[in-house]
C-alpha cells in the first residue's frame, strides 16, 4: 500500500486549527497522562475512549473486567513489540483495530494514528476489508514521517487528516 497525502503538508496546522471536538480534550490532557503514569486504563477511561471512537461498541465494551481491561491495555502500553501493542488490544471485546488505534493514540509513549475512514481517505487510501498488522505498521510508518518532516505531533497530524477529509470528500 501507498499513501500520499492529498494536500501539500505544509496546510496541516491550519487544518488541524479547523477541527473542533471538544470532546478528545479529556483524553489529551487527562485520561492519556493518568494512563501512561500509571501503566493501564481504567474501566471508566477505558469506556469513554470506545465510546468516543464507536459508540454502538459501548455494551460489548462494558462486559470486559476491570481486571481484564487493566492487564490487557497495560501490556499494550508497556510492551517496546509493535505488533503486540495494538494486536493485544483487539483481545478486548468491543475493541476492533480503529479503537485499538484510538487508546495508542491517546495513551501510549510513542506516537501512533487514529484508523479512520477519513483519515485514510486524505491519505489517498481505504480501510482494508481486513486491517492487519501489516496495513498498521505501514500506515504508522506513514504518519510518524510525516508528522516529523511537517514538525507536528501526531494528535495534529490526525485532526488534519479527518478535517481536510470533511472539508473535501463527497459523501
Amino acid at each position: 500500500m501507498k499513501f500520499k497525502l492529498r494536500f501539500p503538508a505544509k496546510q496541516i496546522q491550519e487544518l488541524a486549527g479547523r477541527f473542533s471536538d471538544e470532546s478528545s480534550a479529556v483524553f489529551v490532557n487527562e485520561v492519556g497522562p493518568a494512563a501512561r503514569a500509571r501503566g493501564f486504563l481504567t474501566r471508566p477511561e477505558f469506556l469513554a475512549l470506545c465510546e468516543w471512537k464507536s459508540p454502538r461498541t459501548r455494551p460489548r465494551c462494558a462486559s470486559n473486567s476491570e481486571e481484564f481491561i487493566a492487564a490487557v491495555t497495560g501490556t499494550a502500553l508497556s510492551t517496546q513489540n509493535e505488533q503486540l501493542r495494538v494486536e493485544v488490544l483487539t483481545l478486548l471485546r468491543g475493541v476492533s483495530w480503529p479503537t485499538a488505534s484510538v487508546i495508542l493514540h491517546f495513551c501510549a509513549r510513542d506516537p501512533f494514528p487514529i484508523l479512520d475512514v477519513r483519515a485514510l481517505w486524505s491519505v489517498s487510501a481505504a480501510v482494508p476489508s481486513q486491517v492487519d498488522f501489516p496495513f498498521w505498521a505501514e500506515y504508522t510508518r506513514f504518519t510518524r514521517r510525516l508528522a516529523a518532516r511537517a514538525g507536528v505531533g501526531m494528535r495534529v497530524l490526525d485532526c488534519a487528516l479527518w478535517q481536510y477529509s470533511k472539508e473535501n470528500q463527497s459523501a
